[in-house]
């Protein structure tokens, strides 16, 4: 993730913390990406846009990459974070 230019965030990070958080789980990894401060603040001043639509084009790109490494991605029913799991070998 970051070689595609994501900030990781430590796993036990605080909720707001800007970046991408990955936590492991027995069913694979959650992630979850938080905005910063300034890239929330361009959002609003975008005609259009939301802190929502952004959110679902960051998942977008994040999701897409791991499915192309391989990875199954499904999107837990709470939003905000995406279920990923290891290719099958």
């Amino acid at each position: 993730m970051t070689q595609a230019g994501f900030h990781l965030v430590a796993e036990d990070a605080e909720d707001d913390r800007p970046g991408l958080a990955v936590t492991k789980t027995p069913a694979g990894v959650l992630v979850r990406w938080t905005a910063s401060d300034g890239f929330a603040s361009l959002a609003r001043d975008q005609s259009g846009a939301s802190g929502d639509s952004m959110q679902a084009i960051v998942q977008a790109a994040v999701s897409g990459l791991l499915l192309q490494l391989g990875h199954t991605v499904t999107e837990p029913s709470d939003g905000g974070y995406l279920l990923v799991s290891a290719p099958e070998e």
